[in-house]
C-alpha cells in the first residue's frame, strides 16, 4: 500500500487544523473526504461564513461534509460512501463510535499538549496559562473516553517565559503538518509490513491538569486573588485570544471589560517610571503593557494614557514622586 492507495477523511475546523489537511494534500495523500462544522452567520451582516478547513478544502477542490449531528443516519451514510481506510482528526469536535470505528484502521487524533495532561478543548491555552514550561503535540488513536486513547507519536517544544498562546499555537499548527504526515506513513508502514501500529498506553500520573472550554466569566482577571506571577501567565496564555480582561478605574474613569494583552511583574514595592498603569496583586504587582478598552483599538497602555482626559482623581495611574 502507498499513501495514494490509503484512503483518508479528515475532520477538523479552525485554522489550526489547516496545516495537517494541506501537508497531506501537498504531500501527495489520498484525502477523498474533509468534515468541518456547519456554516454559521457571523459580523453585523449575518453573512454565513465558511470554516477554515471548508475554505482549504473547496480550494483544493475536496468533498465537504457538514453535519448538524454526527449520528444522523444520511450523514453515516455519506460517510460510508467515502470507504476510509483511516480517518485523521485535528480540533474537531466529540466523535461518536459510529463514527470513529468505521475506518478499518481507525481514527487517529492531533491533540494539542503532552497527553495524558490538558485532555479538552484549551489544552494549549490551559498549559500557558498554569505557566508551564513546554508543551507539545500527541497522535493518539481515538477510543470511546475523550482524549484517552494510546499514544503514537509525542513531541515536545519550550514555552518561553514571556512567550504568549498565539505564538505557542503557531509553532504547534507548524509542527502538526509532520505529525500528521508521520503518523499516516507509520500506519501505512506497519500496513504493508502486517503489524499493528505500534502504541503506548497514556501512562498514570498524580495529578491530572484538565483543559476545559474557555468561556468570557474564565478570562477575568482577579488581581486580588493572584500573584503577579499568575496574572502574568494568565494574560499570555489568552493573548491574543480570546483575551484576558478586568474593569479598571484608570485616571479617575472606570473602564469595563478592557482586554488585557500583555502585562509585566513589578519588582519591588516602588515603580519608578514616568506613568504608567500598576495593579496591586495579591503578592507583587503589574505593569499593562497593551490593553483594548471597548469601542477602541489594541494600544499600548502608553499610548492609551497619552490619549485620557486628565481628571483630578488619578486613581489607577501611577507618577513618580
Amino acid at each position: 500500500m502507498t499513501k495514494k492507495d490509503l484512503r483518508i477523511v479528515y475532520l477538523g475546523t479552525p485554522e489550526f487544523a489547516v496545516a495537517g489537511l494541506k501537508a497531506l494534500v501537498e504531500g501527495g495523500y489520498n484525502v477523498v473526504a474533509v468534515v468541518t462544522m456547519p456554516d454559521k452567520p457571523s459580523g453585523r451582516g449575518h453573512q454565513m461564513q465558511f470554516s477554515d478547513v471548508k475554505k482549504y478544502a473547496l480550494e483544493a477542490g475536496l468533498p465537504v461534509l457538514q453535519p448538524e449531528k454526527l449520528k444522523d443516519e444520511a450523514f453515516l451514510e455519506a460517510l460510508r460512501s467515502y470507504r476510509a481506510d483511516l480517518q485523521v482528526v485535528v480540533a474537531f469536535r466529540m466523535l461518536p463510535e459510529a463514527v470513529w470505528a468505521m475506518p478499518r484502521l481507525g481514527t487517529f487524533n492531533v491533540h494539542g499538549s503532552l497527553l495524558p495532561q490538558y485532555r479538552g478543548a484549551a489544552p494549549i491555552n490551559r498549559a500557558v496559562m498554569n505557566g508551564d514550561k513546554e508543551t507539545g503535540l500527541t497522535t493518539f488513536m481515538l477510543k470511546h473516553e475523550i482524549d484517552t486513547g494510546n499514544i503514537i507519536l509525542q513531541e515536545r517544544i519550550a514555552i518561553g517565559e514571556d512567550e504568549n498562546v498565539g505564538s505557542v499555537h503557531d509553532r504547534l499548527m507548524e509542527l502538526s503538518r509532520e505529525m500528521v504526515t508521520r503518523t499516516v506513513d507509520l500506519i501505512i508502514d506497519c500496513e504493508n509490513q502486517g503489524i499493528p501500529v505500534p502504541t503506548t498506553p497514556q501512562p498514570e500520573v498524580a495529578e491530572l491538569l484538565p483543559a476545559p472550554k474557555i468561556f468570557k466569566e474564565d478570562c477575568e482577571i482577579h488581581f486580588d486573588k493572584m500573584t503577579a506571577a499568575q496574572v502574568h501567565n494568565f494574560v499570555r496564555g489568552l493573548s491574543p485570544y480570546p483575551a484576558a480582561w478586568a474593569n479598571l478605574t484608570i485616571g479617575g474613569q472606570t473602564f469595563e471589560n478592557v482586554k488585557i494583552y500583555k502585562v509585566e511583574k513589578v519588582q519591588g514595592e516602588k515603580v519608578q517610571c514616568t506613568k504608567e498603569i500598576v495593579i496591586p496583586c495579591r503578592e507583587g504587582a503589574v505593569r499593562i503593557v497593551e490593553l483594548q478598552v471597548p469601542g477602541k483599538k489594541r494600544m499600548e497602555a502608553k499610548a492609551f494614557l497619552n490619549g485620557l482626559k486628565p481628571l483630578p482623581s488619578k486613581e489607577g495611574v501611577r507618577k513618580d514622586d
